[in-house]
């Protein structure tokens, strides 16, 4: 009968490159919602549709 290693689970990480990644995460989000709100702002503009 062949025996098979078990699967070691991966360590976790430091807590702080979890933190870190979750910051970098939501703040490219961020980032990437602004430039999108701010595209489709000046596409509106363009048409006319601005309020001034």
């Amino acid at each position: 009968m062949a025996t098979t290693k078990t699967e070691q689970p991966l360590p976790a990480g430091r807590w702080y490159h979890r933190v870190f990644w979750l910051i970098a995460i939501w703040f490219a989000s961020v980032l990437a919602l602004g430039i999108v709100a701010s595209g489709l702002r000046g596409m509106m503009h363009m048409a006319g549709m601005s309020s001034h």
